[in-house]
């Protein structure tokens, strides 16, 4: 069979993708602009892919297409009506980067919690040199233990997330954005509750409806100064316009995201005028890309591959 990679780039250059080979023909572009998808996938009979659009209209001279696997959970970039109108299959991943995840969610969390960035500063401006005393503790931090971490989206994510917080002594709270989730092991509350006993409040939602902009000027209205907000669910669940005066005006203490409205960020994102990284940590999309995580993701690509084909 012919397997195409549209976007190879996004899975990183350090990951083994020789079990592919043994498939058949395999051809990788690192990245695939979207006039350039249709003749691309033209003769494969599986294409994978992140985020390229499949499609009518990428899909309609792609005659041989059995199969499309993409390497990741979300599905947003399939028109799978059509796919399956067509009688094309698909596949996406799940599971694979909930170590990952709730990894970097802590790491955004304690680089804003315990002012990482100003105190590496302070050490390496060679201010710390100067000190007549051995510490320096001009900016202050707080303890997790006894505090309200509020989570939203409670899957297999934010399952984990709960159970690390609540290692650190955390009081746990989540609301579930579809109304369907219940776990008798943590507090469900509803989402103005939510907003307004937290401390710390981390988003592991997917981007429907219902979560579109959910977090904007009136629900930071209803947080505590001095709550972190963290995101490494989907940038449009957060109104970034509202959360850059919230941060400006110091309704909110700091936000740390993985996650913004358009990726790669805009020139025009309001948060990209805000310097002070006591306030604000923006990384680039990483929190699922661990060496790990990737490497089951691709393990788990192949075998939807070889499952769908036995």
């Amino acid at each position: 069979m012919k397997i195409v990679f549209l976007d190879a780039m996004t899975i990183g250059g350090d990951i083994d993708l020789s079990g592919f080979d043994r498939l058949g023909e395999v051809v990788k572009y690192d990245y695939s602009a979207p006039h350039e998808v249709p003749l691309r996938m033209k003769d494969a009979e599986v294409v994978i892919t992140n985020k390229c659009l499949i499609n009518e209209s990428t899909v309609r001279h792609a005659k041989n297409l059995k199969l499309v696997c993409v390497t990741a959970t979300g599905t947003d970039n399939l028109d799978k009506e059509y796919l399956e109108s067509k009688g094309i299959g698909w596949r996406n991943v799940a599971g694979y980067s909930t170590h990952s995840v709730a990894q970097i969610t802590f790491s955004l969390l304690f680089y804003l919690l315990t002012k990482t960035r100003y105190y590496d500063d302070y050490v390496k401006n060679e201010a710390y040199m100067a000190s007549p005393i051995f510490t320096h503790i001009d900016q202050r931090f707080n303890e997790l233990e006894g505090k309200v971490w509020g989570i939203v989206g409670l899957g297999a994510i934010g399952k984990k997330v709960a159970a690390i917080a609540s290692a650190f002594g955390c009081r746990i709270v989540y609301f579930s954005t579809s109304g369907l989730n219940n776990n008798s092991d943590y507090e469900q509350v509803g989402f103005d509750e939510l907003l307004a006993i937290s401390d710390i409040v981390s988003i592991h939602a997917p981007l429907t409806e219902a979560t579109f902009n959910l977090f904007d000027k009136e629900a930071f209205g209803k947080m505590k100064p001095s709550t972190i907000l963290i995101n490494v669910g989907r940038g449009p669940i957060i109104n970034e316009g509202d959360l850059a005066d919230a941060l400006n005006h110091g309704r909110l203490a700091a936000a740390g995201l993985d996650v913004l409205g358009q990726e790669p960020m805009s020139p025009d994102n309001p948060l990209r005028l805000i310097k002070d990284s006591k306030k604000l940590l923006i990384t680039p999309h990483i929190a699922w890309a661990s060496v790990e995580a990737r490497t089951r993701l691709m393990e788990l690509v192949l075998s939807n591959i070889t499952d769908y084909f036995a």
